[in-house]
């Protein structure tokens, strides 16, 4: 009987402990702001973490193809909620919409991905003072004012965190103008800096570095066949990356799984920071 009991016990033990490393690579329960959801890595990342089981709050600034979106997710993955808000990000106005629309909704907000971002390349020389300072709006100080307004919901949620996507052009030369690679090494800095800072809050803060990412963004440089060979010689993996491989490394860091990573900035670059550019 006591040897029953025993081998009973075990494999209740063996279950809880199996369901708990289910649970750890899940997104049930959470609740993911993605800003720039719309295209590419924002509209890759949602349908991740829509896989992972996540509730969305999905922004940008095209208003018409977020709500394609918003169908096309709501149709795909029946059991979790999508929600949809046109802002530009680059707008402090906006910024506090989006947070006045969150408090509306009452939603338990327990993700965030600061995806929104935009560039001008250029010689640093040729730059007007207008478009510098737009690039630090839309790629700095939108992720810095988002995480801010985020803070207040993302403390009262025990698997909390924050994924900022940022750039390898923020770690090394690349042929993106000065400005961008300055704001996303500052977009970096802000992650390592808030990681250390919101520790004690209970939230993560992590970014991501990609390379280059087949994106309407990125197709206007890459059609270029003697700038493409140029690229595909400084990747070892010797090709372009898709906005889903960036989308799961961001819903990784976002999992309850990733529980010990937090101030790191994890290149998704087909191994280019081995070469530079």
């Amino acid at each position: 009987m006591l040897r029953r009991y025993t081998v009973r016990a075990r494999d209740q033990l063996s279950s809880a402990s199996m369901n708990s490393r289910i649970d750890a690579w899940q997104l049930q329960g959470h609740t993911a702001l993605v800003t720039g959801a719309s295209k590419g890595i924002g509209y890759a990342t949602a349908r991740e973490l829509a896989g992972l089981g996540a509730n969305l709050l999905l922004v940008a600034r095209d208003e018409d193809h977020l709500e394609q979106v918003r169908v096309e997710l709501a149709d795909d993955f029946e059991n979790i909620d999508v929600l949809t808000l046109g802002a530009d990000l680059s707008e402090q106005e906006d910024r506090l919409a989006v947070f006045d629309w969150i408090a509306d909704l009452g939603a338990p907000l327990s993700l965030l991905v600061n995806n929104v971002g935009g560039n001008q390349p250029r010689p640093t020389l040729d730059y007007h003072e207008l478009e510098y300072r737009a690039i630090f709006e839309q790629n700095v100080f939108s992720a810095f004012e988002m995480c801010r307004l985020a803070h207040p919901y993302l403390v009262q949620h025990a698997n909390a965190a924050i994924v900022n996507v940022g750039s390898v052009s923020g770690m090394t030369h690349v042929r993106t103008g000065s400005p961008y690679g300055m704001t996303k090494a500052a977009l970096h800095q802000l992650t390592r800096n808030l990681a250390a800072e919101w520790a004690v809050d209970g939230i993560r803060v992590n970014a991501v570095a990609p390379w280059y990412i087949r994106t309407q963004r990125s197709e206007p440089a890459l059609a270029d066949d003697e700038y493409l060979d140029e690229v595909l010689d400084r990747t070892p993996l010797r090709r372009i990356g898709e906005p889903e491989e960036v989308a799961a490394a961001i819903a990784f860091l976002c999992l309850p799984a990733a529980s010990y990573i937090t101030g790191q900035v994890l290149a998704v670059d087909g191994g280019f920071l081995n070469y530079g550019f």
